[in-house]
């Protein structure tokens, strides 16, 4: 499994527009994918999942991967994040 965490650094925190390019990222790998926060750990392909969790700005979360293209997916979702600036 490869994980990784970040810090969330947008204003709104993680709101519907950019957990919406999280799951269409995630979607297109084999691994499960998943984002924990506050203790709890949602399906990083499922918008209500993501959504139920209520991330605010300052909070820090874990992004795991696990399966055939994990190191991959991984990667690919820390950039999403990155690039649509939600954290660092």
């Amino acid at each position: 499994m490869a994980q990784q965490s970040v810090k969330i650094t947008a204003n709104d925190g993680v709101h519907a527009r950019p957990a919406t390019v999280l799951v269409q990222e995630a979607g297109k790998y084999k691994s499960d994918i998943t984002l924990e926060y506050n203790g709890k750990s949602v399906n990083l392909k499922s918008i209500m999942g993501i959504m139920s969790l209520g991330i605010p700005s300052g909070a820090d979360v874990t992004f795991a991967a696990e399966g055939s293209d994990e190191d991959e997916a991984l990667k690919a979702i820390i950039d999403v994040v990155k690039n649509q600036e939600l954290g660092e």
